[in-house]
């Protein structure tokens, strides 16, 4: 136990003075829209696990958009793949739901 008190007194002493500082903006277009998106896809997976089909789809689509828009502003190589990978993937869904029965 003391060795627990003495790590949390030591590193109180070294974070005196210590401020952080946030690099990530708020309230710009892609902050708006990367909130709006992942809210979206928070939606989108509620609907998922309660099986509420094609809506869903729908739903991840819109939220997928939104992240493939702000990947493009951040030139972010890697969340431009997955996000239209995600979107292909939810239209391929999308048309076998309703092409393919």
């Amino acid at each position: 136990m003391q060795d627990e008190e003495y790590i949390k007194m030591k590193m109180a002493e070294n974070n005196k003075g210590t401020v952080l500082q946030k690099v990530t903006p708020t309230h710009t277009t892609d902050w708006y829209i990367k909130w709006a998106a992942s809210i979206v896809l928070l939606v989108g997976m509620m609907l998922t696990a309660n099986q509420i089909y094609p809506l869903n789809i729908f739903v991840h689509l819109i939220g997928l958009i939104g992240w493939l828009i702000v990947s493009i502003l951040w030139n972010d190589r890697a969340l431009i793949i997955i996000n239209a990978v995600g979107i292909a993937i939810m239209a391929n869904g999308l048309i076998g739901y309703f092409v393919g029965k």
